[in-house]
């Protein structure tokens, strides 16, 4: 039976005195947690440790052939001092989704959740309690092999660091500006879209950069066989409220079923807002913006939770959304689903999860 091992650190890093010390994933605890899986024999202990760099063999599968996977939640700090999780079960089931398509061996939940509140709870000190800010959460999990073959690995190692992380939105709330990328995709379906999965992100950095030296935040992919329909922004969601609806693309098997995703879906239904999963033309989304008929935009994930779109720009078309202002139905789901998150609203869900 695996058991979960503490090791505590002899000497502890200075922490941040201010909430403009933190940036995002700059700043690493005094612990982490690993677990190491051997063929035949399963996953072993779970350790938690101090932090310390890993020895690699330059061999190792990981570093050739990309097999790996991640999640990303948080840990927030409530107003009387309790630190509380967001629906973290919903992260590793999502994980083995993940593990599942890469070939990897799947987690146990319950004991990997049990491990995670240990870790928390030795580093508890970390989680901030400055105005937007958490405690970031970075589930991994690697091939360890040593091996040049293209080939699943047969060993592994399961790891959590944490990272205490400032605002998102370090000047408030604001809307971006988005490219649609047409030349460039994501993913495609059958492929790993919908997996957690390093390629995924390495794929997207190029885009990005191209879209920053034309003065834009993110960008807008479209499907990768017609390169005409919606998926996702950046590395998140994307949503857009017409006259019919909240309206969001379906998760086709290129789209990562994302948590926030979900909790914001939930939250619009139960406003009176009807949430509809469909196909969603990117020539639909300009001439019904040309119209006044797409009311807002914005993306959903756990780094930004929301985040609002002010501009669209296409090929040599450009739409402003919402007056290039803040919509109030996004304001409202942000604070809604911040509420939650950080204890001020009561949880009707079960979502969240006391450490």
């Amino acid at each position: 039976m695996q058991k979960i091992k503490i090791q505590t650190s002899a000497t502890q890093k200075a922490k941040p005195t201010s909430a403009g010390e933190l940036g995002f994933g700059k700043l690493f605890t005094d612990h982490m947690l690993v677990m190491d899986y051997a063929p035949g024999q399963g996953w072993g202990d779970i350790h938690v440790m101090p932090y310390a760099p890993f020895a690699m063999d330059p061999g190792c599968i990981v570093l050739h052939y990309a097999q790996t996977i991640f999640e990303g939640l948080k840990c927030y700090r409530r107003a009387d001092g309790a630190l509380q999780l967001f629906r973290p079960r919903d992260n590793f089931t999502r994980m083995n989704v993940s593990a599942r398509r890469m070939c990897m061996p799947e987690i146990d939940v319950e004991l990997v959740l049990e491990a995670l509140k240990a870790l928390l709870q030795l580093d508890g000190d970390w989680v901030p309690s400055w105005p937007g800010t958490s405690l970031y959460i970075r589930p991994t999990m690697i091939g360890t092999d040593t091996s040049l073959s293209v080939q699943a690995s047969g060993a592994y190692r399961f790891f959590i660091i944490l990272s205490p992380s400032g605002p998102y939105y370090a000047s408030g709330l604001a809307p971006v500006n988005i490219y649609v990328e047409d030349e460039y995709v994501r993913a495609v379906v059958g492929g790993v879209g919908f997996a957690k999965t390093g390629g995924n992100y390495a794929a997207s950095v190029l885009a990005g950069r191209v879209a920053a030296e034309k003065g834009f935040a993110q960008v807008l992919w479209l499907d990768g066989k017609e390169n005409r329909y919606v998926e996702e922004i950046g590395a998140m969601n994307m949503f857009f409220l017409m006259r019919e609806g909240l309206v969001t693309p379906p998760l086709n098997g290129s789209i990562l079923g994302g948590i926030t995703r979900d909790s914001i879906m939930a939250l619009a239904a139960g406003m009176g807002h009807p949430v509809i999963e469909r196909r969603l033309a990117i020539d639909e989304v300009f001439d019904a913006a040309e119209r006044g008929d797409v009311l807002e935009a914005f993306g959903t994930g756990t780094a930004a939770v929301v985040s609002p779109v002010g501009v669209l720009r296409w090929g040599d078309r450009q739409v402003t959304l919402s007056g290039g202002r803040i919509g109030v139905l996004t304001q409202r789901l942000y604070d809604t689903l911040t509420g939650i998150q950080l204890g001020r609203l009561p949880d009707t869900h079960g979502w969240v999860e006391v450490v």
